[in-house]
């Protein structure tokens, strides 16, 4: 069934709204394995902010999810499919610097330590995803832009978010997998 882009934004909030987990990955995962999600997509521009906002709340974090995931929705529908390689920069590095932005206000005529802070996290991150390579994978982007964020979190907030080790079991579904060029590649779900 082909759904329209609002109609997968729709399902992925509501599906957040009911999640408890802390874990960004764990819940991105949950949601990359409904049938409304493809392999790769605009749809993860906001799905992965939209799990990191998830687990930041149920971290801990004092957020009004549905107000906040409803204001990305708004930033992220803006994003066009394959910016990686059209525009140099992840999806999902701004969708989850997006999702940054809405925690804390940030706007583009801010000079708090946020406006900083939201450079400082997209900058680590797309030099990380620099080093790995093409070809694009929404699905490697996110979970390097989401054990990113977590870890950003954490030291600079205080907010400790559930992410262990990553592993994924999307590679038989991704015909340019990098299998051992990719940080999160597991033989055994090959």
């Amino acid at each position: 069934m082909n759904y329209t882009l609002d109609e997968k934004y729709e399902f992925i909030k509501q599906t957040l709204l009911q999640s408890e987990s802390a874990n960004p990955i764990e819940i991105a995962k949950t949601l990359m394995k409904k049938e409304f999600i493809g392999m790769h997509g605009p749809e993860h521009h906001f799905l992965d902010g939209a799990a990191f906002l998830t687990a930041y709340r149920n971290a801990g974090g004092k957020i009004e999810l549905e107000r906040c995931l409803d204001e990305l929705a708004e930033r992220t529908v803006k994003m066009p499919g394959a910016m990686c390689g059209y525009w140099g920069v992840c999806g999902s590095v701004a969708s989850v610097g997006a999702a940054l932005s809405v925690l804390y206000g940030t706007g583009p005529l801010s000079t708090d330590i946020y406006y900083k802070h939201n450079m400082e996290y997209t900058a680590a991150v797309i030099t990380e995803m620099s080093k790995i390579g093409g070809a694009r994978c929404c699905k490697r982007n996110a979970f390097l832009a989401l054990s990113y964020a977590a870890r950003f979190v954490k030291e600079k907030y205080g907010i400790d978010m559930q992410c262990k080790s990553v592993q994924c079991e999307f590679s038989p579904s991704n015909k340019q997998c990098l299998q051992e060029g990719c940080p999160f590649y597991q033989e055994s779900f090959a």
